[in-house]
């Protein structure tokens, strides 16, 4: 491995050095349910899905079921196997948004960058702040103690210059906790860190780091930018530069709106699909659902994604452009529709259990764009969509669906907050 000398640079802002917190609010989906079931305080707890609906898997659990070994997505089965004694509760989303809401007011009494990271996480910039409510490990602590008392929920705290250690920080004490990365404890603190510990290092990322010899945050901070560019392209000099604390991203503005990175859907299956047939009318499901959320949003896509994953837990990937942005779900789904035909054969590979589809390359819909002058009016399918949107709102979501779909025995009516699941804790 190739090391160099290098001097640390930190970030500085007006008036002195930046500071962010990052707050994760721990085992959110477990810690929310005992809140109407304190007497499971004292035994493990998961969160599940719904085994009837082939959805049986962990999507979150209490500290007792963590430390029986139990990890989020594997099989209730495969649970229980481990701690017999495992108590699985239904997820309740509404409760969780309702929580998750009332947090973030609290956060925004401290500061309007709050960026969030899921329902249960995001960074906060109190620079601003700290002449009002003292430094950063104070304003942390207040706002633990402030979200115990007020939602009977704790989170974990870190402290830092910038997102990256921020959000280190928060995940070196659980629960409850609030830890400080500086620059003068990062040598003790941080760097002798596996590197997989780093935000955005993977696990496959972080096996090719250690074929490497880079083994810690340490060791990846020492490494030669040229040599990861080498390996990795700009995604390694990113991550080196992330190891040092070479990290100026801000945290967005809580009530600022913004595009999203993308709008996704997916389902399990109630049973395994083996045919094109099966699979496009699920692909058209998902898609009439991303469609009437993009239209929400005044959004189009200009690329959809689609995941696969068999009865065997193996999963192929597969994205492409789309020939316009568009919000249209006829025009999504046959681009995804492609897509799966080149991941999968019936016969020849495994059944898929799961299917999920993502649209990405989100811009405002209605802006300047090429057109195609032999394609068919790409309007037709936004005006279709708006309309039948006007007739959910009246008459309830399903008073029109696709006659493909009806009668459908693998098809169940997904909560869309179940695509925040599953969370890493």
């Amino acid at each position: 491995m190739i090391y160099f000398k290098y001097e640390q640079t930190f970030l500085f802002c007006e008036g002195g050095m930046r500071t962010i917190l990052h707050c994760d609010l721990n085992n959110f989906y477990a810690s929310a349910e005992l809140l109407s079931r304190p007497e499971l305080r004292g035994v493990p707890v998961a969160v599940t899905g719904d085994p009837e609906k082939r959805h049986g898997i962990i999507l979150a659990k209490n500290g007792l079921a963590k430390a029986a070994g139990i990890q989020t997505g594997e099989t209730i089965w495969k649970a229980r196997m481990k701690c017999p004694n495992l108590v699985c509760l239904p997820p309740h989303y509404d409760d969780y948004v309702r929580l998750s809401d009332r947090v973030f007011e609290i956060y925004t009494e401290y500061t309007d960058r709050v960026e969030a990271f899921g329902p249960d996480e995001c960074w906060l910039d109190v620079t601003e702040s700290r002449l009002l409510f003292g430094d950063g490990k104070q304003i942390a602590d207040a706002i633990r103690e402030r979200v115990k008392r007020e939602t009977g929920l704790t989170l974990s705290a870190g402290v830092s210059w910038n997102k990256i250690f921020a959000k280190l920080g928060s995940d070196l004490k659980k629960p409850d906790a609030t830890s400080v990365i500086t620059p003068e404890n990062l040598e003790s603190t941080v760097y002798p860190l596996p590197v997989g510990e780093l935000f955005l290092v993977g696990r496959a990322t972080a096996e090719k780091l250690n074929a490497l010899n880079i083994l810690t945050i340490g060791d990846l901070a020492r490494t030669d930018e040229t040599m990861l560019k080498r390996r990795f392209g700009v995604v390694g000099v990113k991550l080196v530069r992330y190891a040092r604390g070479e990290d100026d991203e801000p945290v967005r503005k809580y009530f600022e709106k913004r595009i999203p990175e993308s709008v996704g859907h997916g389902i399990t299956a109630s049973r395994d699909l083996n045919s094109y047939e099966d699979l496009r009318v699920v692909t058209l499901y998902l898609c009439d659902r991303i469609a009437k959320r993009l239209r929400a949003k005044g959004l189009a896509a200009t690329r959809v994604a689609v995941d696969l994953r068999d009865c065997e837990l193996e999963h192929r990937s597969r994205q492409a452009p789309l020939d316009a942005p568009t919000d249209d779900p006829t025009a999504i789904g046959e681009r995804a529709t492609e897509l799966i035909r080149a991941s999968f054969v019936p016969g020849r590979d495994a059944p898929i259990r799961t299917l999920t589809i993502g649209s990405f390359g989100l811009e405002v819909y209605g802006g300047a764009r090429q057109m195609n002058f032999f394609s068919a009016d790409p309007e037709r399918g936004h005006r279709l969509g708006a309309a039948l949107d006007r007739i959910d709102r009246r008459y309830g979501k399903h008073a029109v669906e696709r006659a493909l779909i009806l009668g459908r025995d693998f098809i169940y009516d997904k909560h869309d907050s179940e695509d925040f699941l599953p969370f890493k804790r």
